[in-house]
């Protein structure tokens, strides 16, 4: 038995004495997620809504924290050629692609529940998977994606900005967007550009120091007044253009302070990604992690599974950091701790391992053959992963693990970095293991 500390109250105004309330719930799971980043979120929730009684292990912080504000499907082919229609191309790819193992009608199929899952749970993106679109990148330079937030300035094509008339907004003291280098590379593209800084009171208590002036923290006093402040500012330095970009630094818990400065602005208001963290990023995962929670699910933060017991090639159970040396106890299991970042990999001097369960990897023993020496080569590390079975059920020592699934970035056989297709596979790898195991 365990507390679910989301049912204690966390906020006690005017000293008022609050009664903590902990709910009782057991350690015995249908399902449960090892990581908390997208693609366990997904697959939670889809296991969540399918009725089954599910838990997320989350160490911390994930990939989400650093996110673009798009997602892509498939958008590069050898780093170089811009891939326009991703299914056509993925029917291209090699035979051990995840893609390619689930099937791409079946990927297309699954994707295409990812927009009105991400709706559901407040996070407006638009796309298609039939064509890319494209995004604009904080230098200016316009790159294909699949998906892309709302608030963010994205086209068909390139050409659709020329002519126009943009102003690039930058909050005074913030140093982690750059407006220059934006309206070179969008000069590039025809678009003329004006530059300007605007401030407004309720931040000057972050000029203090310059560490403050980032963005998770703006973010936390651009609500309300201040936003309507900020509106004013804006319309002020940008009567004569056709469009604003700022920086993505509003709406870390929600996207109210979104809409509402695009109300105030006299004109279409665009964001544009800044250095992490990312407030967009941290919003999806607040945001996803509350819908799941919504449906039932329990989520466990700060939390490490550090090892399991298996036996008749089943997980019949697994232990964390925090509860020690009691159990968690699930029918299936779904690991989802990505790559090398997440720490789903680790790398040392003598080998490349997997450090929950110790599964067998595609990765080989001499390291002289994990990299290129021409840095700008592709990496070979970079396509290393857990090996699986048809069904992306991991495999220890050649047997495969019946009821362990592996999703995302933890997976082999692809190059996210080189294809443009991390959040693609992490997506349909995490819905095709949900299906899995909700059946």
């Amino acid at each position: 038995m365990i507390m679910n500390p989301h049912t204690t109250r966390r906020r006690f105004p005017n000293n008022t004495k609050v009664v903590a309330r902990f709910k009782f719930i057991d350690m015995k799971y249908d399902n449960i997620i090892i990581g908390g980043g997208l693609s366990g979120l997904v697959c939670g929730i889809e296991s969540a809504r399918s009725g089954r009684k599910t838990a997320i292990v989350s160490a911390g912080q994930s990939a989400l924290h650093f996110w673009s504000g798009s997602f892509e499907f498939l958008c590069n082919e050898d780093s170089r050629i811009v891939i326009d229609h991703p299914l056509e191309r993925a029917e291209r790819l090699d035979e051990s692609h995840p893609y390619r193992k689930i099937g791409v009608s079946n990927v297309s199929k699954l994707l295409d529940r990812v927009l009105p899952l991400l709706r559901e749970a407040g996070i407006k993106v638009n796309g298609s998977l039939e064509r890319n679109h494209y995004r604009l990148t904080p230098f200016g330079y316009s790159r294909p994606a699949w998906l892309t937030l709302d608030e963010y300035l994205s086209f068909q094509s390139p050409s659709e900005l020329k002519g126009k008339r943009a102003a690039i907004v930058n909050i005074y003291s913030y140093l982690d967007f750059y407006p220059r280098f934006l309206a070179l590379g969008l000069s590039k593209l025809d678009v003329e550009c004006v530059t300007a800084s605007v401030n407004v009171p309720q931040l000057d208590i972050l000029r203090k120091s310059t560490t403050e002036m980032r963005a998770t923290n703006m973010s936390r006093f651009l609500t309300d007044s201040a936003v309507d402040d900020l509106a004013r500012e804006v319309n002020r330095v940008s009567s004569d253009c056709d469009m604003v970009i700022m920086p993505a630094v509003l709406g870390i818990f929600d996207d109210e302070p979104v809409n509402r400065l695009r109300r105030g602005v006299d004109r279409p208001v665009f964001f544009v990604a800044t250095t992490p963290a990312s407030v967009p990023g941290v919003r999806c995962q607040l945001s996803l992690r509350d819908y799941f929670t919504s449906l039932g699910g329990t989520y466990m933060p700060g939390d490490t599974v550090v090892g399991g017991e298996i036996s008749d090639g089943r997980i019949r159970k697994i232990y964390t950091s925090n509860f020690g040396s009691i159990p968690l106890i699930a029918e299936n299991y779904v690991i989802c701790t990505g790559s090398f970042f997440g720490h789903g990999l680790i790398a040392n001097m003598d080998k490349i391992y997997e450090p929950v369960f110790g599964l067998d990897l595609n990765a080989p023993d001499d390291r002289t053959e994990w990299y290129d020496k021409n840095f700008y080569a592709s990496q070979p590390y970079m396509g290393y992963g857990v090996v699986t079975d048809e069904k992306f059920r991991p495999m220890k020592e050649g047997k495969v693990i019946e009821n362990l699934y592996a999703t995302g970035a933890l997976l082999s056989g692809f190059n996210a970095l080189k294809e443009g297709s991390g959040a693609g596979i992490t997506l349909a790898t995490a819905l095709h293991a949900a299906s899995c195991i909700t059946r």
